[in-house]
């Protein structure tokens, strides 16, 4: 398990263009942004580069997709996470489109690339929920 003080510390400030997302995995919902071109985008932004000045919404996303790529760390690039060394990180490709980085959890040994996932959460506290990916 996770270093939950170090953990806390690694979350970002909540502010008003980034708190949907975070309350979405409270609910265990995870969720994209979307610009006024309906394309979705990963990780949300204060303001659309595409098109500035145009609203961004929030919405509940699959929470599916592919696994594109991962890796096994073996450095402690992350002082949170030094007793779960080593540990998978993966790259998934949503279903709605963008890409993922995520730890992955469960039976991570029969990985390939392309393998459906899902995702799952994990409650750190109250007020952290993270969003991991598995097997689907």
């Amino acid at each position: 398990m996770a270093d939950l003080t170090q953990l806390r510390a690694m979350m970002p400030p909540l502010e008003d263009w980034n708190r949907p997302f975070w309350e979405g995995t409270r609910q265990y919902e995870f969720r994209l942004q979307y610009g006024q071109d309906g394309i979705a985008r990963f990780p949300g932004r204060p303001s659309d580069t595409l098109d500035p000045g145009s609203p961004l919404e929030w919405r509940a996303a699959s929470g599916r997709g592919r696994l594109w790529s991962w890796t096994v760390m073996h450095q402690n690039y992350l002082p949170a996470y030094a007793d779960e060394i080593p540990y998978p990180v993966g790259l998934i490709q949503l279903d709605e489109g963008p890409l993922v980085v995520s730890l992955l959890r469960g039976d991570v040994a029969a990985l390939e690339c392309d393998t459906p996932m899902k995702v799952v959460f994990e409650k750190v506290d109250d007020e952290w929920v993270l969003p991991r990916f598995e097997r689907a």
